[in-house]
């Protein structure tokens, strides 16, 4: 990771994290995702979330990470497609795990889309484990 800074996700950072979040594929964007619901996130979560930038200033990782006291989950890994396969998602990933850890949370979920095989891949890597006895579902406020 040579020349970049993994540093915690803060205000300054959200439009250009939603800037890489729309830019990558596999990266769900919902309703729930304007710099103000991000910024209360962020706030509910302190410390908790990662961003990978350049000297330049320029954010090519990102992730989202928060807890309910009892779980964590991740959310909206990103790494810019010319900085992939460097490590940048993996060092985003242990960031969160580490911080999730020290808050005393030692379960973790993610979701990912069905087609995204590259996600899956990543993550498989890592060591996660796909859950067959468990379905998500949403309702809308």
């Amino acid at each position: 990771m040579a020349t970049r800074s993994l540093l915690v996700f803060e205000a300054r950072h959200i439009e250009p994290a939603l800037a890489l979040f729309r830019g990558c594929a596999g990266v769900g964007l919902s309703a729930g995702d304007t710099p103000a619901e991000i910024a209360g996130f962020l706030t509910r979560n302190p410390g908790l979330s990662a961003v990978i930038e350049t000297p330049a200033g320029s954010v090519v990782g990102a992730i989202m990470a928060g807890h309910d006291g009892r779980r964590g989950f991740l959310y909206h890994l990103a790494v810019h497609p010319d900085e992939r396969r460097r490590g940048l998602g993996r060092a985003l990933v242990h960031h969160c795990l580490g911080a999730l850890r020290s808050a005393g949370i030692s379960r973790v979920s993610i979701h990912i889309f069905g087609d995204n095989r590259r996600g899956a891949e990543f993550w498989d890597k890592l060591g996660w484990r796909v859950r067959t006895d468990l379905s998500v579902l949403q309702y809308e406020l």
